[in-house]
């Protein structure tokens, strides 16, 4: 029965994507990435002589870079293996879909009865990597069937999640289709077993602090950054949605001496202009580089508004105090741990519940949430006034993410010993 109102489910969704997609760019991204992924990845395999596949599966962009460690691990573990990355959201694909090290990025096709096995009998995998969730029954039950090894890393379970519910069995038996399940903490093993989920379960921790930690060590300047940040203190305000520059705007006019970086989560040109309303004293970042230094010796510009994706991540590395947006969205917060890994404090919105490290850097008082604009300004100047007391935040914050690292190895040095890849 569960399985017939997962199929209605199914065929509902893919319906009112097809309706959405006529005036939404993303869901039309959705539909015609899918249209040809079958021919496409069929040619390109009969071309490659039908390689050994690991296979990733995403849902969007955070969970890809959340998984990244152990893609580039396992690129350099198993050279001889050609790696095939899906995801099932535009906004993961749209971004990814030249990754170097991945050989085919594809969307993953529609669930369904014929799609799974049609997908799965094509690619061969000889290892799948599920990232933290998006559970798709007819791909997950077929891998089963057909004893491909499936890993489930850095997941997260709690109560308020079907699997725990009385209408959860579609979804508990989808758990049993995973080879091992890698979860980031303890509370999540504790819900698994509550449901007789214990003898495939390993507390690994979060592969984000091991990806953060990979981007800081590499870190490469941006020349324009710097020169527009100078000697000031600089708030960088990442990934920000209208609430959030809505609350910092007021605090960027009356404090000409602070730099701020604006990097919206969506850079239509209907979000900056947007964003250059609210700030009267603003430059696009396109413009800024480009002036030459006389030209931006007469700026009187504080706040640089980032108009490109792929920069944010850096943008953190010039920061006294970041503000990390997505707070005042039902979806939370954005990943705070690219900031923290640069040892500065961190500040953002009270939509962060769904997100252990924001709890456990706020008990350590390297993190702190702000419910308004007033109590973000006034955040904002307690640390910019209290040098010290930044510093230690930030110190905190770096030392936090520093002691999480090591889930990738974990996960890497057991498909290694149980030998469920071999070059």
């Amino acid at each position: 029965m569960q399985q017939f109102f997962y199929n209605i489910f199914l065929f509902v969704f893919e319906l009112g994507i097809r309706i959405f997609a006529q005036w939404n760019l993303k869901a039309r991204q959705w539909v015609v990435g899918r249209k040809h992924v079958f021919e496409e990845l069929e040619a390109r395999l009969k071309s490659d002589g039908h390689p050994s596949i690991i296979w990733i599966h995403s849902a969007s962009l955070g969970e890809f870079e959340q998984g990244r460690p152990i893609l580039e691990s396992l690129r350099e573990t198993y050279p001889s293996h050609k790696i095939l990355v899906t995801f099932f959201s535009a906004s993961g694909y749209e971004t990814r879909k030249n990754y170097p090290l991945a050989d085919y990025i594809y969307y993953l096709p529609h669930d369904s009865p014929i799609n799974a096995p049609r997908f799965i009998e094509l690619v061969k995998p000889k290892i799948v990597i599920w990232i933290k969730y998006d559970y798709w029954y007819y791909y997950l039950t077929t891998l089963k069937q057909k004893n491909i090894p499936v890993l489930l890393v850095a997941a997260i379970f709690r109560k308020e999640m079907a699997f725990f519910k009385w209408y959860g069995k579609l979804y508990r038996s989808m758990l049993y289709c995973f080879h091992q399940i890698f979860i980031q903490n303890p509370e999540s093993a504790a819900m698994l077993q509550t449901i007789g989920i214990n003898d495939r379960v390993t507390v690994a921790g979060d592969t984000r602090f091991d990806r953060v930690v990979a981007v800081a060590e590499s870190f490469t300047p941006i020349p324009a950054i710097a020169d527009f940040c100078g000697n000031h203190p600089v708030v960088v305000a990442g990934s920000t949605w209208p609430a959030d520059e809505e609350a910092l705007d007021h605090f960027a006019t009356n404090h000409p001496l602070v730099r701020f970086v604006v990097a919206p989560h969506d850079v239509t040109p209907e979000r900056l202009q947007e964003v250059e309303v609210l700030f009267p004293k603003i430059i696009r970042f396109s413009v800024w580089e480009k002036l030459s230094a006389e030209e931006k010796a007469g700026v009187t510009a504080n706040t640089l508004l980032i108009d490109n994706v792929g920069m944010l991540s850096r943008l953190y590395r010039y920061a006294s105090i970041a503000y990390v947006g997505g707070g005042f969205e039902n979806e939370g917060i954005h990943n705070i741990l690219e900031a923290a890994v640069y040892g500065i404090p961190v500040v953002f919105g009270p939509e962060y519940d769904w997100f252990l490290e924001a709890q456990d850097l706020i008990d350590r008082n390297a993190a702190f949430s702000i419910e308004s604009s007033i109590e973000l300004e006034e955040q904002l100047k307690y640390l910019l006034d209290n040098q010290e007391a930044c510093k230690e935040s930030g110190r905190s914050a770096l030392e936090y993410v520093m002691e999480k690292r090591g889930a990738t190895k974990l996960i890497v040095d057991y498909i290694q010993e149980n030998r469920l890849l071999i070059n």
